[in-house]
């Protein structure tokens, strides 16, 4: 049973295009939520979301011209985590064979399908790119990194709506944990701020709207005014390392990765199950994975979209959960600062979850003007806290749910 360590992360969002940068925007409570502009959302019903600004690929041209712009994000996402923890792709510190590479993903490179398709329908069969094939499913970024850093070890994708991050997480944290990687590096990638996606979320009333006088307004999880959460897009990446491997070559242990629980609601295609029960049993057997108690939890990262009924449900799971000391629990949704990156979401906010307990302090939720749930203490101003573990919950459409626990740096005795 290793423990497993976190030693690298990077991230390319609306928010920034490195962690200090998105941090440093989500710990001062700092949108990334704009306008959309461009012909693609004229006359769309909702025309807000976060996008990345100012990135610029490193590729060779060749290969970009073939990827679409969250293949880019992701591999430059996973290019921070592994200069982070010390490995490169002429030398990497493990043997590469014991090394896999998880893209984590709700719909994966999106914009390609819909682009071939414009293709074959405006100039026929000779139109769609060949590169389609092999640049177009949800798992080739993972085959892209891996190809990147000569990693021999399995390459894959993880999908599961909006918890695809913390899913992809926790597959990393299994397969070290039981000996069949020494490393595991997890990418999450979205990108569905398009015309379609966008369209479809609106029609089924899941966006917020109303907010284009102030987009930065629009994300208000946990609000009395919530009204649906906001669509962005980006990607970022975490090294998982065995903790004898991490400590016997001297890296970095940013923190641990303690627990992961996951489950399905079996409720509905779109909404949660009012009562939480779904969620509820993802979070205890994160914690049981931990060996810990609910009482040990300090901070909880929330899923936090800012939908009527989602938000509701996850405080009914945290009520079933963690029971007596929930309540007593700060609460942060950052959601309301990044937008929500759907499938890659689970891993922003864990790096979130790093940084707060390598920092001691906790990040605000904006735009709470009447809280909706006033008994639970949900933070709105930046709070110093020493924080030991944080809770970090993913829950998405189709009833998937993922619950991480983050853990300080400095291991505790569970034996």
């Amino acid at each position: 049973m290793n423990r497993v360590v976190i030693t690298g992360m990077g991230a390319i969002t609306p928010s920034g295009l490195d962690v200090p940068s998105m941090w440093d925007a989500v710990v001062h409570g700092r949108s990334a939520v704009t306008t959309l502009e461009g012909p693609e959302f004229d006359g769309l019903a909702v025309r807000i979301g976060g996008r990345v600004r100012g990135f610029e690929t490193d590729l060779p041209a060749a290969l970009a011209r073939r990827l679409t712009p969250v293949q880019h994000w992701a591999i430059a996402a996973a290019d921070q985590a592994l200069a982070q923890a010390r490995a490169q792709a002429e030398a990497l510190p493990w043997a590469s064979e014991r090394v896999a590479v998880i893209a984590a993903t709700g719909s994966g490179p999106v914009d390609a399908m819909q682009q071939a398709t414009r293709a074959l329908d405006g100039r026929g069969p000779r139109a769609v790119p060949l590169s389609l094939s092999m640049h177009g499913a949800p798992d080739a970024a993972a085959a892209l990194i891996s190809q990147r850093y000569r990693i021999f070890g399995p390459a894959q994708g993880v999908s599961a709506t909006c918890a695809s991050g913390a899913v992809g997480l926790g597959e990393g944290l299994r397969r070290i944990r039981h000996g069949y990687a020494d490393a595991v590096v997890v990418v999450g990638m979205e990108d569905c701020l398009n015309a379609v996606n966008l369209s479809s979320n609106a029609n089924m009333r899941a966006l917020a709207s109303g907010y284009d006088d102030d987009p930065t307004r629009a994300s208000r999880p946990f609000d009395a005014a919530r009204s649906g959460f906001v669509m962005s897009q980006g990607a970022a990446a975490i090294v998982l390392e065995s903790e004898r491997a991490a400590r016997d070559r001297g890296a970095p242990v940013l923190a641990e990765l303690a627990g992961f629980g996951a489950s399905s609601d079996a409720y509905h295609p779109t909404a949660p199950d009012p009562q939480g029960a779904g969620g509820a049993r993802a979070i205890r057997a994160a914690l049981a994975d931990a060996g810990i108690g609910p009482d040990a939890v300090d901070h909880v990262n929330a899923h936090g979209t800012g939908t009527l009924a989602g938000d509701a449900a996850e405080l009914n799971a945290f009520d079933a959960a963690l029971g007596a000391t929930g309540r007593g629990i700060p609460i942060s949704a950052t959601k309301s600062s990044t937008g929500h990156l759907l499938g890659a979401s689970g891993v922003v906010e864990a790096i979130i979850a790093v940084q707060t307990t390598r920092t001691g302090i906790l990040p605000p939720t904006i735009n709470l003007d009447e809280p909706a749930f006033p008994e639970w203490d949900v933070v709105t101003e930046p709070r110093a806290l020493r924080v030991d573990t944080v809770l970090s919950t993913s829950f998405g459409f189709g009833g998937h749910n993922g619950a991480v626990l983050i853990r300080t740096g400095e291991l505790h005795d569970r034996s």
